[in-house]
C-alpha cells in the first residue's frame, strides 16, 4: 500500500514537473514575443521620426529620446564624424561631458572595438571607482557599453550607452542593443541625404531668397503643417532676351526688382524660393488654388509694371529702351506625405515645353 502511494506521489511529481516545464516554456515564448512586439513598435517610432518634417539633429534627438524611455536606459549618446570632427549629435548626458564624450573613439579602451566592430562592456567593482574614460566626473556613469557605428564597412561614430550602477549591464540582452545599434545605423544612413540638402541651400545673389533645397529641409515643416497647399512656378520669360538685347546686369537687376514685388506680398506662411536661372517658385502653405489664381493676378499686374532703364549700358540719345518683365504661371495641388520634389517637376516641365511668348497663369 505504502508503495503505490509513493509511486503515485512520484508520478504527480513528474507531471507537475512536466506541467512547469511548459508553464515556464510557454512564459519564455510570450516573453520573446513581447520583446519581438516592443521592438516592432520601436522600430515603427524610428519610421515615423524619419517621415516627420523636422531637421536630422532634432529626427536623432527624438530617436535617442526613444531608445532611452523605451529600454529605460540611464544616459545614451550618439556620436558621428561630420566630415572634420566626432561631434555629439544626441545625449541626454550634460553637456560640460561632451567633449569627453566626443573623443573616445582615441581611448585606448575602445581602439580595439572600434577596429574589429565588437562592442566593447566596461564596468567599475565599487561606487569609489569610476571608469577609464572620465576626466572630470566620477557619480553619473559606472558601467558603459560601446557600439561602433559603421556605413557600408566605413567607421562613421559609436553609440555610448552607460548605467548608473556597477556592473548594471551584466545581464543585459545584448542582441536586443544590436537590433538598436543597426537601427541607429540605419536612421543615419536614411537622413544622409536630408542632411546634404540642408547643407546646400544657400541664399541667391539677386533675388535674396532661398535656392529650391529649402523647399525639402527647413521649408518642409512649414509645408507640412497643411494637408494641402497649392505649388506655384512662374518664370521671367523674357530675361534672356533682357540679357542678351541690353545687359545682363540690366536681367540681374529686374529679377531683383520682380522678388521684391512679389515677396512684398507674400505671408511668412508661404515659402518663395529662387527654383532654377529664370524659374521662381512659391508653396502657398494651405491655401487652394482658387484663391491663389486671384492672388497670382495681381501679382503678375504689379510685376508687368515694371520698368527699368538700362544698368551699366548706354544706347543713342532719340533710342528709349526700358526692361520690362514678363512671367508665365503654372500652378498645382500639393498633399502632404506626396512627392514635392514631383509636383515642382511636372510644373518646370510644363514652363520649358510652353511657348516662349505664353503669358498667363495655367492649372495642372
Amino acid at each position: 500500500m505504502i508503495i503505490v502511494v509513493i509511486l503515485i506521489l512520484v508520478v504527480i511529481i513528474i507531471l507537475l514537473m512536466v506541467y512547469n516545464m511548459s508553464i515556464h516554456k510557454k512564459i519564455q515564448n510570450f516573453n520573446n514575443l513581447n520583446q519581438k512586439i516592443t521592438n516592432l513598435n520601436i522600430l515603427q517610432d524610428f519610421m515615423d521620426t524619419i517621415s516627420e518634417s523636422t531637421s536630422v539633429e532634432e529626427k536623432i534627438n527624438q530617436i535617442n529620446n526613444i531608445i532611452i524611455e523605451r529600454y529605460q536606459i540611464d544616459y545614451s549618446t550618439i556620436v558621428v564624424y561630420d566630415g572634420t570632427k566626432y561631434v555629439v549629435k544626441a545625449s541626454n548626458v550634460d553637456g560640460k561631458h561632451w567633449n569627453a564624450l566626443s573623443n573616445l573613439q582615441s581611448e585606448d579602451l575602445f581602439k580595439e572595438s572600434v577596429q574589429t566592430s565588437v562592442p566593447k562592456y566596461v564596468t567599475v567593482e565599487n561606487e569609489s571607482e569610476r571608469l577609464p574614460y572620465q576626466k572630470m566626473e566620477f557619480a553619473r556613469a559606472k558601467c558603459a557599453m560601446f557600439f561602433p557605428l559603421y556605413i557600408d564597412n566605413v567607421y562613421i561614430g559609436y553609440w555610448l550607452l552607460e548605467g548608473s550602477k556597477p556592473h548594471e549591464f551584466d545581464s543585459i540582452d545584448t542582441t536586443i542593443l544590436e537590433v538598436i545599434r543597426n537601427n541607429i545605423v540605419a536612421i543615419l544612413k536614411t537622413v544622409e541625404n536630408q542632411k546634404i540638402i540642408e547643407s546646400i541651400v544657400r541664399n541667391d545673389k539677386y533675388s535674396e531668397l532661398k535656392t529650391a533645397e529649402y523647399l525639402y529641409g527647413e521649408g518642409r515643416k512649414t509645408i507640412d503643417k497643411y494637408t494641402t497647399s497649392t505649388v506655384c512656378m512662374f518664370r521671367i520669360i523674357n530675361l534672356e532676351e533682357i540679357n542678351e538685347d541690353i545687359s545682363r546686369k540690366t536681367g540681374d537687376t529686374i529679377i531683383t526688382k520682380v522678388c521684391e514685388a512679389v515677396r512684398s506680398n507674400l505671408s511668412s506662411e508661404y515659402i518663395f524660393v529662387r527654383y532654377m536661372g529664370p524659374k521662381f517658385a512659391i508653396v502657398f502653405s494651405g491655401i487652394d488654388k482658387k484663391a491663389v489664381a486671384s492672388f497670382m493676378e495681381q501679382i503678375k499686374e504689379q510685376v508687368e509694371a515694371i520698368e527699368l532703364e538700362p544698368v551699366d549700358v548706354e544706347f543713342e540719345d532719340q533710342e528709349e529702351v526700358l526692361a520690362k518683365p514678363k512671367i508665365n504661371i503654372i500652378m498645382s495641388t500639393y498633399y502632404k506625405g506626396t512627392a514635392l520634389e514631383g509636383v515642382l517637376k511636372k510644373l518646370e516641365e510644363y514652363l520649358d515645353k510652353a511657348d516662349k511668348n505664353e503669358n498667363k497663369i495655367n492649372e495642372l
